[in-house]
């Protein structure tokens, strides 16, 4: 990205964020519209449940816009509210659970991983495609729900998400390597069980939008005594 541009893209997000500071309840509604879709994926890689990943998505915003002043514009704000929602869906993960060791999964594969590309959906499809692509995407939801934690988190961020290796590693706190490493195992498990039916709907894998992305904006703000 061009330095101007992310020069732009910096000094808006930190006008949004101030105004959001100030208890600006448009600022904090779009900060959650421009994030729901990604935090939401997030949440729901760990927990591997659509009604918890939505709970623990929405006391991550809580926690993260009742202390927003910690927020000191190191990171681009997408990442910090990550690791927030990270942090919520492991605890909720170690109360129902033992922990899972990430490294000794990791371990199983050395060889690092080249990134593939899943093309988004098609929005002009005739209905009966349309339905194969539904029963597919269950079956691509079914198989990444089944992999190991630390393929699967890696997997989300990275690839249905499009993070960056540096932004995916510093969001799990591990090294770049460790990302290709994971990566590249979860797509060498997923490819043993959707080879024949992957096609092209990655990219809607967990949809996390229209009403259910109004309603928890409007919980969150009455939350926040912003509405």
């Amino acid at each position: 990205m061009p330095v101007n541009a992310l020069q732009q893209i910096q000094s808006e997000e930190a006008e949004l964020v101030a105004r959001a500071r100030d208890k600006d309840a448009s600022a904090v509604a779009l900060i959650i519209q421009q994030n729901n879709q990604r935090l939401y994926r997030i949440a729901r890689s760990i927990l591997r449940d659509d009604f918890e990943a939505e709970d623990a998505l929405q006391e991550a915003y809580i926690r993260a816009f009742t202390r927003l002043d910690l927020f000191r514009g190191e990171s681009r704000l997408g990442t910090w509210l990550a690791r927030i929602v990270m942090n919520e869906a492991l605890g909720r993960l170690r109360r129902r659970k033992p922990s899972v060791d990430f490294e000794a999964f990791a371990k199983a594969q050395e060889k690092s991983a080249e990134i593939i590309r899943f093309p988004a959906a098609n929005p002009e499809l005739d209905p009966e495609t349309t339905m194969a692509q539904r029963e597919i995407r269950a079956l691509l939801e079914r198989a990444i729900d089944a992999l190991p934690e630390a393929f699967r988190t890696v997997l989300v961020a990275r690839l249905i998400e499009g993070m960056s290796i540096e932004e995916t590693a510093e969001l799990f706190s591990i090294r770049p390597e460790t990302v290709k490493t994971r990566l590249h195992r979860a797509r060498r498990l997923l490819k043993e069980e959707m080879e024949k039916h992957v096609g092209p709907v990655m990219g809607d894998a967990f949809p996390f939008a229209g009403r259910r992305c109004e309603r928890l904006t409007e919980t969150v703000l009455a939350r926040l005594g912003l509405t």
